[in-house]
């Protein structure tokens, strides 16, 4: 069977983009076609400055939200990263199979550290060094498919090139993985600037939709939302970023064509109005999912700790063979 293995990061409250690009796959196809594995990347949330309650408090939050969402543990496994040290053991054959070259190049390591420099911040190694713990994340459970977005489709290329290159050394260890981009609204973008994506670490939140703001909150930020100059309702990411995001959206929860429902439209207001009412519909369910979870916190606990288990008895064997190959002693 087919392994999957993903993982959201807790660096701030979950978005509609992320469920939309993400969660919902994993709920409606990966874990019914697949030996699906989806983590809480909580190690991958330190490469920056953080406050380590918070860090605890959007773990948890995460997990909890990926169970309302609708991932099963009985069809899924659902764990937390740290919970599982293959992780970590893994990541520093990979740094000792890694180039800093390549590790430079990395887009998401320039930009962030650009930011960083130019705000007075240091660098930390591990931002530099996270894309090789992401590859461990992935190749200790002989992972075929990862589910990612445009962004993170570099890393899962420097997975790849990463477990050849051990095979090559060492003796075929590691399964090759392959990127999988989700086929509709794998990038929603911010409603008050839409050429950025929807992230959920922005500093102003006038544009993000998060999972769990109030239905009142979800139609402000949709209402509010930067259009295009012109009237015309039309679907054309270049010329007009705004509605084209907003048809995204609308289609994605509806199940239909942007194209399509371009034409359905002659005002924005209408198509806003519409959006809006899709998203507070598409989110009401899971909003309250997440309610009772968040009020039995021992059921997600158990869920977590059960998941651990899974996950490790999986990525051991392959970790220690890896240890084996590389030309460590067995303990």
């Amino acid at each position: 069977m087919t392994r999957i293995f993903s993982g959201i990061k807790p660096t701030g409250h979950l978005t509609l983009g992320n469920y939309l690009g993400a969660l919902r796959r994993w709920v409606e196809v990966d874990q019914h076609r697949a030996d699906a594995l989806f983590s809480v990347v909580d190690l991958h949330a330190l490469t920056v400055e953080h406050d380590p309650a918070r860090v605890r408090r959007l773990s948890r939050q995460a997990a909890t939200l990926m169970l309302a969402a609708g991932l099963d543990p009985a069809l899924c496994t659902v764990f937390v990263q740290s919970h599982v040290d293959e992780h970590t053991r893994l990541s520093y054959l990979l740094e000792c199979t890694a180039t800093d070259g390549e590790l430079r190049r990395m887009i998401q390591y320039k930009e962030k550290s650009a930011r960083a420099r130019a705000s007075g911040e240091s660098v930390r190694f591990s931002l530099l060094s996270y894309p090789v713990l992401m590859a461990a994340d992935i190749l200790a459970y002989r992972t075929d498919e990862v589910p990612v977005g445009e962004d993170q489709t570099q890393h899962v290329e420097l997975t790849r090139d990463l477990a050849l290159r051990f095979n090559q050394r060492y003796g075929h260890t590691f399964t090759v993985p392959r990127a999988t981009r989700p086929p509709v609204a794998a990038r929603v973008m911010d409603l008050q600037d839409p050429t950025s994506k929807m992230g959920k670490s922005h500093d102003s939140g006038a544009g993000i939709v998060y999972l769990l703001d109030d239905t009142d909150a979800v139609r402000k930020k949709i209402m509010r939302a930067v259009t295009d100059s012109g009237r015309e309702v039309a679907y054309d990411r270049d010329a007009k970023p705004g509605v084209t995001n907003l048809l995204e959206i609308l289609a994605a929860c509806t199940d239909r064509d942007p194209q399509e429902l371009a034409g359905a439209y002659d005002s924005y207001g209408a198509l806003k109005r519409d959006t809006a009412e899709a998203v507070v519909e598409l989110l009401r369910p899971m909003r309250a999912r997440h309610a009772a979870l968040a009020a039995d916190s021992d059921s997600v606990e158990q869920v977590l700790r059960e998941g651990a288990e899974r996950a490790r008895s999986m990525a051991r064997p392959v970790v220690d063979s890896a240890f084996r190959a590389i030309g460590l002693l067995p303990a």
